[in-house]
């Protein structure tokens, strides 16, 4: 038997009601199927995210350290073990699928460090407008600097056929903005939306075509383990992958552990990694989309304000900050 962690069950109902629930029922006999089909034995406490649980296992067949992720499969988890083999194929620095089931969607994939995320890095992070010790914002940036590089592996593979697109999402953003302005109640955050909608209109003819990670932060990278080969090396995972311009990958890294201050020097940063650097019109376009997007969801939701972190974004690559 599995304990199913709280935060898990309650992140399931709220946001995905009846098939949340099903999931969460399901959980426990989903486990032992594939612990027993696959030849795991479990190896290590119950892990999980806001949507997905981990079990941390061991191949009995020949003692490989693995994790086995149960998630429910949506729009935007349907494309992982495609992603994740594409990557896995151009050597990007994804993490290895070991099996798939694509009834369930129950993936075994390579164990990496998770004791060493990323964000452990970024130790002074997440002060937004504090003071920051010199020291601090030195390892913050080197954070930055390395999923930078892991950002630019990723975008360099072109998007396997079939997954969701960047283009569909913009239809459906731009169609649905000029509502969302409306509902904003104050009116400097209206001007500000407004001024991220006539952005993404000028790029929404150029989507792109690269696999994009779509939710790349600091949290979503782990160090790979020497007992697989990866020793000293960062590496992804959790995507929610879409097919797309790879400006449109940014905005995570900017928002994960916030700090006003440095959001131009990630922006720049990260630009430069993706060798966007003559283009960072369109690389900020793209950026100021995700605040689009994140918008569309929040008004959806009830909510008639930006997120102040979000708006600061936008007001910084705007030069409006």
């Amino acid at each position: 038997m599995i304990d199913i962690p709280d935060e898990l069950i309650a992140t399931q109902y709220a946001y995905n009601g009846a098939a949340g629930r099903a999931f969460v029922a399901a959980l426990p006999g989903l486990a032992a199927r594939f612990l027993e089909e696959w030849g795991l034995r479990r190896d290590g406490a119950v892990m999980y995210g806001m949507c997905a649980l981990v079990l941390p296992v061991v191949r009995e067949a020949d003692g490989v350290p693995a994790a086995l992720k149960l998630q429910l499969v949506d729009e935007e988890t349907a494309g992982e073990p495609v992603a994740l083999r594409a990557w896995g194929a151009a050597g990007a620095g994804a993490v290895g699928v070991l099996g798939h089931d694509p009834g369930t969607g129950a993936l075994l994939l390579e164990r990496l460090d998770e004791g060493r995320p990323l964000s452990g890095m970024a130790v002074g992070g997440g002060v937004p407008g504090g003071s920051r010790l010199v020291g601090e914002v030195a390892d913050a940036r080197r954070a930055v600097t390395v999923l930078g590089g892991v950002l630019a592996r990723l975008a360099a593979v072109p998007a396997p056929e079939g997954l969701r697109t960047l283009g569909d999402a913009v239809e459906r953003m731009l169609a649905a903005a000029p509502g969302v302005v409306e509902r904003l109640a104050d009116e400097g955050e209206r001007r500000l939306l407004a001024d991220c909608v006539a952005a993404v209109r000028e790029v929404a003819g150029e989507p792109g075509d690269r696999l994009l990670h779509w939710d790349l932060h600091y949290d979503n990278i782990l160090a790979g383990r020497a007992d697989a080969g990866r020793a000293g090396e960062w590496v992804a995972l959790d995507p929610k992958p879409l097919a797309g311009d790879p400006g449109f990958e940014l905005f995570p890294a900017l928002d994960n552990l916030f700090d006003a201050g440095e959001v131009v020097w990630r922006f720049d940063a990260l630009t430069e990694a993706l060798g966007m650097e003559r283009d960072r019109g369109r690389a900020r376009a793209w950026t100021l989309g995700r605040v689009l997007q994140n918008a569309v969801w929040a008004v959806g939701d009830g909510e008639r304000e930006l997120a102040p972190d979000h708006a600061e974004i936008a007001r910084r690559l705007l030069g409006v900050g």
